[in-house]
């Protein structure tokens, strides 16, 4: 995909979060934890200055803030790296803001090993399970930007705690601009009758590389962009596999907890199917470049591709 537009979803984020303050939602504020730079918060910054706050490097207290800001009616977004959002402030975020199901937004980006060079203690694989253990917590995670600016929309509309997980790594935007995107509801992107590809955020287009790979080994390979991780498209999960016999969850989190957990709960109780998951094999990250990283994780169309093939046999 070197040709295609690449674009962060933190990017993304930012340039939403400013649109949706300019369409007059004059109750969203922005709140960030001295990181308005790299979460991209500092757009909104610049255009709202007065309904941008720092909380400075305090993200409980933060969290804490935006659950108050939500009491009075505001729809705070609550912005900072995953590993603080989803890690630091786990305990503020289950009890301020999951226990009294208040409609506080978290945007978390630098998610996920392609976080890169800052190494293992920034790299957080264990914000999906995190968010998922908290009841009425919605956890998503968008494939591409267009799908990213759709999401934080969606996300603004809902009423209720909602997890956003975004990446710094530029990545390929393949959905059309006018895309639809439900929380709750899975995409096909590929039709296919052997094996069922089950990807989420930047290992989407790698599922879609790997279709087509094994389509050309004769593998009819069904691919499916599952943005929202909690409440998962049930349905979709299971027709899919039902159609396939075989599915092969994709994440760029712990193989433990996240969305290969989420499909193997659904299927175990309701639809034995036999799984694989690719993802982060219960390790920590470490310093490097991002796509070199995803590539040692084996977080790429050929591990995808190699997993199918020893389902299949």
């Amino acid at each position: 995909m070197a040709d295609v537009k690449k674009i962060a979803t933190r990017d993304s984020y930012g340039n939403t979060l400013k649109e949706l303050a300019a369409e007059g939602h004059d109750d969203l504020v922005v709140l960030d934890a001295d990181l308005a730079a790299a979460t991209k918060t500092g757009m909104f910054q610049k255009a709202y200055p007065d309904r941008h706050f720092d909380c400075g490097i305090a993200e409980g207290n933060m969290v804490g803030v935006a659950a108050g800001l939500a009491t009075m009616g505001y729809v705070p977004f609550v912005s900072s790296f995953a590993m603080f959002a989803a890690g630091r402030a786990f305990e503020q975020v289950r009890n301020s803001v999951g226990y009294p199901h208040l409609n506080v937004k978290i945007g978390a980006t630098h998610g996920g090993i392609s976080v890169g060079e800052d190494g293992a203690s920034h790299q957080c694989c264990e914000d999906f399970a995190l968010m998922r253990s908290i009841p009425g917590m919605t956890v998503i995670c968008p494939a591409d930007d267009v799908e990213a600016r759709a999401m934080v929309k969606a996300a603004y509309k809902m009423e209720g705690p909602v997890y956003m997980r975004f990446g710094r790594a530029a990545t390929p935007v393949f959905h059309e601009e006018g895309y639809h995107f439900e929380i709750g509801k899975g995409e096909v992107l590929r039709e296919g009758k052997d094996v069922a590809i089950i990807a989420t955020g930047i290992m989407v287009p790698e599922a879609i590389e790997a279709g087509k790979v094994l389509a050309q080994q004769g593998i009819d390979a069904m691919v499916i962009n599952m943005a929202t991780i909690k409440p998962l498209d049930q349905e979709l999960v299971l027709s899919a596999a039902k159609k396939c016999g075989k599915v092969v969850t994709v994440e760029e989190h712990n193989i433990i907890g996240g969305l290969g957990e989420a499909v193997c709960a659904v299927l175990s109780e309701k639809l034995p199917t036999p799984v694989r998951r690719v993802g982060v094999q219960d390790k920590f990250g470490c310093s490097g470049p991002a796509w070199d990283l995803l590539k040692l994780y084996g977080l790429d169309a050929a591990t995808i591709c190699k997993t199918a093939h020893e389902m299949l046999g």
